[in-house]
């Protein structure tokens, strides 16, 4: 029985071959800014108000387009098929059985089209810019055509972080290391789960525009490294924002100016986040900056916030500050590395529930009820 994430990742750990599990569980250099993500969330105490009748409590809330049961959303990550066969296809229909919304990657293993046929849930499609602009062009079509309800332009991994956990099982660039070799040998339950029923996987998103040597694994994520687009600037962004019908979302902005600018440019909202700890180490966490980006841009402008995420209890002090929803990324990782479909759904179950229950304690019944007053600075 798994009671927490800490032991979902324990798991995830035994699971993967050691080159996997640093991809998913790493941070940029001394992974200062991983750590501090998670420690961050202690600097607020709850102040509970009591006496109140709150045995029955509503999560839902609306965000744009996107009607959710409960405010969580599936985190774009990429090369899930890593982790486990078909893991995007395991993501999106677990954030339909629980009502999450869920953000698709650029360089998710499974496609746009794919994952319409799989689930129902509210999808987002996140954008990586390229160089070559038709092809920027080709995604946002397919992805209102594949019925995405927003885009979420990620703007802070232009320049890669430093991830020396993630070297280490490399002798250079995309090629393992004998002794990464040699680990994976020791896992052949993931060889199972992951490489025997189609090799390794690709970037379902890119296949139409790789060239033939780069289809699959490895290859194509150094091809698509390669392609970004390094000039990406806010006329960038608003070109995007007349090419795209629907609302948009930034990403990766950490700065109230910024997120202000953001809000001139057109777009419907905001992802505060630091990648996780994956680009920038030392960088603050998006929390520190959350609610003055609430008071900068009103009510009405959506915040979204991810980065050090794992316990409701995180969840709820976000929305007391300010934040619409939280995106999730490497809890639910861990659950389908650990133990596919069954162990995700048992995680989102658990976190739902101490969200709920944090919620109760707290004397609130929506999340309309939540605000700064119930949390003190410790």
């Amino acid at each position: 029985m798994i009671l927490n994430w800490h032991e979902l990742r324990q798991q995830a750990k035994r699971a993967l071959p050691a080159f996997a599990f640093s991809y998913v569980d790493g941070g940029a250099d001394d992974e200062k800014t991983l750590a501090s993500n998670m420690t961050v969330f202690d600097r607020w105490q709850f102040a509970p108000s009591v006496l109140k009748d709150a045995s029955q409590r509503d999560l839902r809330c609306r965000i744009g387009q996107s009607q959710l049961k409960v405010p969580l959303l599936v985190a774009p990550t990429g090369y899930n098929g890593m982790l486990r066969y078909q893991a995007d296809e395991i993501l999106a229909r677990a954030a339909e059985k629980f009502g999450l919304g869920h953000i698709q990657s650029t360089v998710s293993t499974a496609s746009m089209e794919r994952l319409a046929v799989v689930s129902a849930a509210p999808r987002w499609f996140q954008l990586y810019v390229l160089k070559d602009q038709e092809i920027t062009l080709s995604l946002l079509s397919r992805a209102q055509q594949a019925g995405c309800k927003a885009l979420v332009v990620s703007v802070d991994a232009v320049h890669f972080g430093n991830r020396e956990r993630d070297k280490r099982h490399y002798r250079r660039p995309m090629k393992l290391s004998l002794q990464a070799m040699a680990d994976i040998a020791c896992h052949p339950g993931w060889v199972w789960r992951t490489l025997i029923p189609h090799g390794m996987p690709g970037f379902g998103n890119l296949t139409a525009y790789l060239p033939p040597e780069y289809q699959r694994g490895m290859g194509a994520a150094g091809w698509f490294a390669s392609q970004m687009d390094q000039t990406l600037n806010w006329q960038t962004l608003a070109w995007i924002r007349k090419q795209w019908h629907g609302p948009l979302y930034i990403k990766g902005l950490m700065t109230v100016e910024d997120v202000q600018r953001a809000q001139q440019l057109g777009a419907e909202g905001v992802v505060l986040s630091n990648h996780g700890g994956r680009q920038l180490d030392g960088s603050i966490s998006p929390m520190l900056m959350l609610a003055a980006a609430r008071q900068a841009v009103g009510r009405d402008f959506t915040l979204l916030i991810d980065s050090g995420f794992r316990r409701g209890t995180d969840v709820v002090k976000a929305l007391a500050l300010g934040a619409n929803a939280v995106l999730l990324g490497r809890p639910l990782l861990y659950a389908v590395a650990s133990g596919g479909e069954p162990q995700v759904e048992r995680a989102l179950s658990s976190l739902i529930q101490e969200i709920d229950r944090t919620m109760a304690q707290l004397g609130c019944c929506s999340i309309e009820d939540l605000h700064p007053g119930l949390l003190n600075p410790a």
